[in-house]
């Protein structure tokens, strides 16, 4: 698979990897961002984490973790008096959100959980947990029976440092990353048969992960070499032990971390410094097309993280509508944006919103999952706005009056070298049902 680095009209100069900048009058294409006051299509005035401070490398869960299927939710939280004492201590909660009504489900035990605990939900209602004591990383299932809860030891990991990786598509399994300073250990951590179990080491250092079918086979990965270099994302077949193929290549000495994946489309959202500096990109697994980097995705003085791909739209990954967490001084709120738009939608985000969390319907709307003292467990409903045909004087005038502009110049992209945007293997990769 080959393709081109086109940033909209921007492309690598053939042989000499500098990047063009064509002259174009045309405006960024981004939306003003919503007034915190009101007025967009979300409750109330974001909320306010700030953008996330770790390294676009590191492996991290969101505080809010949802089941791929957008059914259960855990996350850690907090109560006061809960503790020795009467002090604040921190407990799992699990959410059902594909009832009638979401409600949330406290999974506290006769012990406070420490900080850097992570929780991730299962397909079955059970929430698996990771605690660290010293250089062991105990993992257990917690649930609920009647007013107490449960708690299943898997058993535990000696190693100074492993993270847990996104819920697996299949709903069951969990997997576990141990990073060391020349190769990554892969675990599988629950849905095994004796607790823990060592799947491989794959060589460098391993972070990110995100699934690339729906059957949790194919993982994929961005791999830093062991003696340093560039970050490139990875594909791991999980059937095959841990065979490792190459997936994102775009320019040789770039960092290409792969941040989305649709498993129905196969459209793929990454970062890459391949233009010149930092920028979210989208191309299609598969596909001989160039790799894109919007222009409508570079905003100034905000940090901006997809989180979510509208499902079912097979053969047709540019009508995918992407979810985005947009980070300011103001707080975070949401943006929308197509492939095919090329408009980015700013809309407000509800009051409480558990940023950086959320889920599509087939149908194009966005469940965003928010706690307020009015609302301690729901869910906000969001329909796709939109987008306005770039081409032709009317939509011009249009775009004039929503705030949405074209990222950039409808013309022919300039010709460029072709680079590898490597494939990974499509074993396990199917149609939903």
């Amino acid at each position: 698979m080959t393709a081109c680095a086109i940033e909209d009209g921007t492309a690598e100069a053939a042989g000499t990897g500098e990047t063009v900048e064509p002259e174009s009058d045309e405006p960024d294409g981004a939306e003003e961002a919503p007034d915190p006051a009101g007025g967009a299509a979300g409750p109330a005035e974001p909320v306010e984490p700030g953008p996330p401070e770790h390294d676009p490398g590191e492996t991290v869960l969101p505080a809010f973790t949802l089941t791929t299927d957008g059914a259960y939710a855990a996350r850690l939280t907090t109560a006061a008096g809960t503790g020795a004492g009467g002090r604040t201590a921190r407990y799992a909660e699990r959410w059902t959100l594909d009832g009638p009504e979401p409600y949330a489900v406290p999974l506290p035990l006769d012990r406070p959980e420490e900080a850097g605990s992570q929780v991730l939900p299962l397909a079955d209602g059970r929430v698996l947990i990771r605690r660290r004591v010293a250089d062991r990383h105990t993992f257990s299932l917690l649930y609920p029976t009647g007013p107490g809860t449960g708690e299943l030891s898997l058993g535990a990991v000696e190693h100074p440092e492993l993270t847990l990786l996104p819920p697996s598509p299949d709903g069951v399994s969990a997997y576990a990353l141990s990073t060391g300073a020349y190769s990554t250990g892969l675990w599988l951590v629950a849905g095994g048969a004796f607790g823990p179990e060592h799947i491989a080491d794959l060589p460098g250092r391993c972070s990110g992960g995100v699934w690339l079918d729906r059957a949790g086979r194919l993982l994929a990965l961005d791999r830093e070499p062991a003696g340093g270099g560039p970050v490139k994302a990875v594909a791991v077949d999980l059937g095959r032990g841990g065979e490792m193929t190459p997936l994102l290549q775009i320019a040789p000495d770039s960092d290409d971390r792969l941040l989305l994946a649709d498993p129905d489309s196969g459209l793929l959202l990454m970062r890459s410094d391949a233009p010149g500096h930092d920028r979210i990109g989208w191309g299609v697994l598969g596909s001989c097309l160039p790799v894109r980097f919007p222009e409508c995705l570079r905003l100034p003085d905000v940090a901006v993280t997809p989180f979510a791909v509208q499902p079912g739209q097979m053969l047709m990954p540019e009508s995918c509508a992407v979810a985005l967490r947009i980070d300011g001084a103001a707080g975070s709120w949401v943006g929308v944006w197509r492939p095919s738009g090329r408009r980015l939608h700013q809309l407000a985000a509800p009051g409480g919103w558990l940023a950086g969390s959320g889920v599509w319907s087939r149908d194009g709307v966005l469940r965003l999952p928010y706690a307020n003292e009015d609302a301690p467990c729901a869910l906000a409903f969001l329909t796709a706005p939109a987008d306005v045909d770039p081409s032709g004087e009317a939509a011009s005038a249009g775009c004039a009056e929503s705030g949405g502009q074209p990222s950039a110049a409808v013309t022919p992209p300039p010709v460029c070298r072709p680079v590898p945007l490597g494939q990974a293997p499509l074993v396990g990769r199917t149609a939903p049902d």
